[in-house]
């Protein structure tokens, strides 16, 4: 039996609401599939929590959280109580730099009985691979002056180990997929970090000789995303990029309410750490009505880093066995509560033990 020690940060929002779901749909699944077993321990880190303390976590907030097996994360943000660059760099991103999450990964496919917004979407399904560590939000640059005179400065930073371990990351992924990589670029508009980043994956590509390889402005690649979303595998994209083109994908799909993503540590030195895209939904807080469905799915994502890739598909076909038979929230076009949702994932899993 492998025990897992699991750190749950339920934070904002809809995040104290699908959190606990997935929780139990974790341990309904460990519980029935056997071999695996969840030891949750819940932080109350969040905007709440800043209000009464003047940050987002303790100053040993780090320290508390690294020897965990990994970190189970539901939302972070509530601009009537924090504004969104103090909450985000105070938590969410904090534990992404300090604990060397350098890649993110969030896939995009059709959910059965989900509508697309698409009118012929076909059947894609591909997986976007961002450098989370540097780029664009690279916190380097400052202000001076002020006034009509005020200036302000955004560095971004491209390194080469950086570029190309996102690179090789989704090289690896492509490998075990359908072996293709295309990578985000601006190369004819950003005149010093785009044509490096070419020059990256052009070295990278040559260690892989059996993946097809592509390479697509930004711009271009959203366009092609929303009218031809089947033809792409795996993107390697900046951190900027990289964000933009996953909620496409989360869009495409039919709610960022169902959109997944995970923050790995490929170094193993510090917990990796799996959140769904959206955030805390103030307009639906205390409704029932929350869409568990992008929690479970990153716990899914959690199993197959912790390569217990047969329990995540058991748990993945779950999931798409109850939006099949319409059981979805509203957000979807369903009439079914969060409660009524996770618990019908729950019995189809049991269903299968």
């Amino acid at each position: 039996m492998k025990h897992l020690r699991i750190a749950a940060i339920p934070g904002d929002g809809i995040g104290r609401e699908v959190v606990p779901a997935a929780i139990e749909v974790l341990d309904a699944i460990s519980d029935t599939h056997g071999g695996l077993s969840f030891k949750f321990t819940s932080f109350p880190y969040s905007c709440e929590y800043y209000l009464e303390h003047g940050e987002m976590m303790p100053k040993d907030g780090l320290e508390r959280l690294k020897d965990f097996d990994s970190i189970f994360l539901g939302a972070v943000g509530n601009l009537d109580l924090v504004q969104d660059h103090v909450s985000l760099w105070g938590l969410l991103l904090k534990i992404r730099r300090e604990f060397e999450q350098a890649i993110n990964i969030r896939p995009a496919k059709i959910l059965s009985g989900v509508r697309s917004p698409l009118v012929n979407p076909k059947d894609f399904d591909f997986i976007v691979v961002r450098e989370n560590s540097e780029g664009e939000y690279s916190s380097v640059g400052g202000r001076i002056y002020q006034g009509e005179d005020e200036i302000a400065i955004q560095n971004s930073i491209f390194s080469r180990r950086g570029t190309e371990q996102a690179m090789r990351f989704a090289f690896d992924l492509a490998s075990k997929r359908k072996k293709h990589v295309t990578s985000a670029t601006k190369s004819n508009g950003i005149f010093h970090s785009m044509p490096f980043w070419d020059e990256v994956f052009k070295d990278v590509t040559k260690s892989y000789p059996d993946i097809d390889t592509d390479s697509q402005h930004i711009d271009a690649l959203a366009a092609f995303l929303v009218t031809n979303p089947d033809r792409f595998d795996v993107i390697v994209a900046s951190n900027l990029f990289g964000d933009i083109l996953t909620d496409i994908g989360a869009g495409i799909m039919g709610s960022v309410g169902i959109a997944p993503a995970a923050n790995i540590n490929v170094n193993g030195k510090y917990p990796s750490m799996f959140e769904p895209v959206h955030g805390s939904a103030p307009d639906i807080i205390g409704k029932g009505i929350a869409n568990p469905i992008g929690q479970i799915w990153t716990a899914k994502m959690m199993l197959d880093h912790f390569g217990e890739e047969e329990m995540g598909k058991v748990l993945l076909d779950a999931v798409e066995s109850v939006t099949q038979d319409g059981i979805i929230t509203p957000d979807i076009g369903g009439k079914y509560t969060t409660e009524e949702v996770k618990n019908e994932i729950i019995n189809r899993i049991k269903a299968k033990a």
